[in-house]
C-alpha cells in the first residue's frame, strides 16, 4: 500500500501553507492587478455618475431617462457585457474597466441623486438668501449633506466592482480571479479557495476603509454627536426661511 504524500500540494488540500510559500508572488501579482481594476473603474464611474445626478436633481425631466438607461445597463449579464463591449476595446483590461464603470452607474447615480433631494428646501433657501450662487451652492452646500448617501453608494459600488472583477478572467484580467478560474479549470483546491478568500478580505478591507472615511467627513451624521454651530459665512444645516429672509 502507497503512503500519501507528505506535501500538501501533492495531496491537493484546501488548505494548503505551501501554496502561499511558493506562489507568493503569483498572488501578490493577482491581488495588485484586482486592486486596480476595481479602483480605476469606481473612481471613474465617480466620475460619471457625479454631474448625470446633479442633471437629475436640477432638471426633474432628466431623472426619468438617466435612471432607467443607469438601470438597464446593470440588467444586463456580464458575460453578455463584456461580449458587447468586446468589438469596441478587444482582449484588454481596459474592457474590463469599461464593463465594470457601466455597473457601478446605477449605484452611484440612484444614491448621489437621493442624497441631493434629502437636502431641505430651507437650507437651500437660507443659501440663496446669503447670496450663493448655483455652484457655490451645489459645492458648499448640497453634496456635503449628501455624503452620507453618496458615501453608502460607493461603499456598494466598490464591493460589487472587487465581485466583478473576477469575471474579467473570461479575458484575461480577472485579477484574483484568473486564478480562481484557473483552479476550477485544474481541479487545484488551494488556488482556488486561496483566491475566493483574498477576494472576501479585499471586499470587507475596502468597506471598512470607506465606513472609515465617511465618518472623518460626515462628523454631523455621527450619532449622539452634539450639533456644532456654523462657522460664520457658512449656512446653517437646519436654517428657516424666515431666518434667511433676515438675512
Amino acid at each position: 500500500m502507497t503512503a500519501p504524500p507528505d506535501d500538501c500540494l501533492a495531496r491537493n488540500e484546501w488548505i494548503c501553507g505551501a501554496y502561499l510559500s511558493t506562489r507568493r508572488q503569483v498572488l501578490l501579482d493577482a491581488v495588485v492587478q484586482h486592486l486596480q481594476l476595481t479602483v480605476l473603474s469606481v473612481l471613474i464611474g465617480l466620475v460619471i455618475a457625479m454631474p448625470l445626478a446633479v442633471l437629475a436633481r436640477r432638471w426633474s425631466w432628466a431623472a426619468g431617462p438617466v435612471l432607467a438607461a443607469t438601470t438597464i445597463l446593470y440588467t444586463i449579464p456580464s458575460l453578455a457585457m463584456f461580449s458587447l463591449l468586446l468589438p469596441l476595446y478587444g482582449l484588454s483590461a481596459t474592457l474590463v474597466v469599461a464593463g465594470l464603470v457601466l455597473y457601478s452607474l446605477t449605484l452611484l447615480v440612484r444614491n448621489i441623486l437621493a442624497g441631493l433631494r434629502a437636502v431641505p428646501e430651507e437650507t437651500r433657501q437660507a443659501a440663496r438668501g446669503l447670496g450663493y450662487g448655483p455652484i457655490r451652492l451645489l459645492l458648499t452646500v448640497e453634496l456635503p449633506l449628501a455624503l452620507p448617501a453618496a458615501m453608502a453608494g460607493l461603499r456598494i459600488a466598490t464591493v460589487s466592482a472587487v465581485s466583478l472583477v473576477t469575471v474579467g478572467a473570461i479575458v484575461g484580467f480577472g485579477g484574483l480571479g484568473n486564478l480562481i478560474y484557473a483552479g476550477m479549470n485544474t481541479y487545484f483546491k488551494a488556488q482556488v479557495l486561496t483566491a475566493s478568500v483574498l477576494c472576501v478580505l479585499i471586499a470587507v478591507a475596502a468597506d471598512l476603509l470607506l465606513l472609515g472615511v465617511q465618518w472623518l467627513i460626515t462628523p454631523w451624521a455621527r450619532t449622539g454627536r452634539a450639533r456644532v454651530p456654523p462657522r460664520r459665512g457658512r449656512v446653517p444645516m437646519r436654517a428657516t426661511g424666515a431666518k434667511a429672509g433676515r438675512s
